[in-house]
């Protein structure tokens, strides 16, 4: 009970009104249902179908707007996992496409805004699993920028960050603790990072240092510490490589029809996953990224065919071999891509293909 001071009564009593109940004026989420049951229902309405949902009445879209419908969805295992996918055209033009592997379905998105669509060098990480930050890069005209933007997977809009307090561009980022940047110790060597990953709450990167040698270092959280490392993780990894299930795995081929998987007793990328489907060794037939996917691993190329691959968890660890392989799931306008792309060959236009430039996993 809140405690009130004492107020001296008007010399014209008014009549007071009885307290308004908000719950009588409001009709119900679903005729019949009290309101937690409904919402009951509706958390469990796939996802695809969200858009429609918010169509249906201003309490429904309000629903549908806040972060308890989708909190609800995460805290009880339903909340689904499309994969989204930036990709730049021969233009330079950047767009960007969501794929919906429980229907296998594209979906549409509000366009990347206005100073990303020419941009390049940009980061690109995931906080929550819902957002889709884009940070720094380098406008063609203006030059590096401090701009972070984040797309919300559970509103669809794009959202404006505050910026950093360094222009910064061609650089690397990543997500440790749910924690996308902060002010950390600078790198003993210094170096363009190519790639990188997180393992086992360190950050990893490999690139190019001032003598445009290869050099690798590791940052360790917990100490705000970074230092050059040369094991054999770092030695046998050239290509994307990906986490799941606690076992880091990385592409061996160009095409993503090959995989290894870094033995962590050994110290080495000793086992081998061959699927034995080599694809080509044309641009549009190069993985770009390997990402982790309801529990699956998942390859995605620039004509953006993806395949997915089973991998199941042992006492020794996760594991992935031929017996469990997917399916590959041609990409967007499959029969358009091939058609260009061998038209491109008899004119000798080769140079300047569509490629993909981030791949991310939102959860909503």
């Amino acid at each position: 009970m809140c405690l009130q001071p004492d107020i001296k009564p008007s010399i014209h009593p008014t009549r007071q009104k009885p307290p308004r109940d908000r719950n009588r004026s409001q009709s119900p989420l679903l005729p019949g249902l009290p309101d937690d049951l409904a919402i009951a229902c509706l958390i469990r309405v796939p996802r695809i179908e969200h858009f429609k949902l918010r169509l249906v009445c201003k309490r429904w879209y309000r629903l549908l707007a806040g972060n308890f419908f989708y909190s609800l969805r995460k805290n009880l295992g339903i909340a689904e996992e499309w994969i989204y996918i930036m990709k730049r055209d021969r233009d330079g033009k950047l767009s960007w496409h969501a794929f919906d592997p429980m229907h296998q379905v594209w979906q549409p998105l509000p366009p990347v805004p206005r100073e990303y669509c020419e941009a390049r060098d940009f980061g690109c990480a995931v906080l929550s699993g819902c957002h889709l930050y884009l940070v720094g890069g380098k406008d063609p005209v203006k030059g590096s920028m401090r701009r972070v933007v984040f797309y919300s997977a559970r509103t669809n809009k794009w959202h404006r960050a505050p910026d950093m307090l360094r222009r910064r561009h061609f650089f690397g980022c990543c997500v440790i603790n749910n924690c996308l940047w902060s002010f950390i110790s600078d790198m003993s060597t210094p170096m363009v990072p190519f790639i990188g990953v997180v393992y086992e709450g360190k950050w990893f990167l490999k690139g190019l240092g001032s003598q445009r040698q290869v050099v690798s270092e590791v940052y360790q959280p917990e100490i705000d510490s970074w230092s050059p490392v040369y094991d054999g993780m770092v030695a046998g990894w050239r290509h994307p490589c990906t986490t799941i299930n606690g076992s880091l795995y990385a592409l061996d081929c160009k095409d993503g029809c090959k995989l290894r998987i870094y033995d962590e007793t050994s110290g080495s990328w000793s086992k081998r996953i061959d699927s034995k489907m080599h694809l080509g060794n044309s641009k549009a037939l190069e993985a770009a990224a390997i990402l982790p996917l309801n529990g699956k691993l998942c390859i995605i190329r620039n004509n953006m065919s993806i395949s997915l691959i089973h991998v199941s968890k042992s006492d020794h660890g996760s594991t992935a071999t031929t017996d469990h392989l997917g399916e590959t799931i041609p990409g967007k306008g499959h029969f358009k891509t091939l058609v260009t792309s061998f038209l491109s060959n008899l004119a000798g236009r080769n140079r300047h293909k569509n490629r993909i430039v981030h791949c991310q996993v939102l959860q909503a």
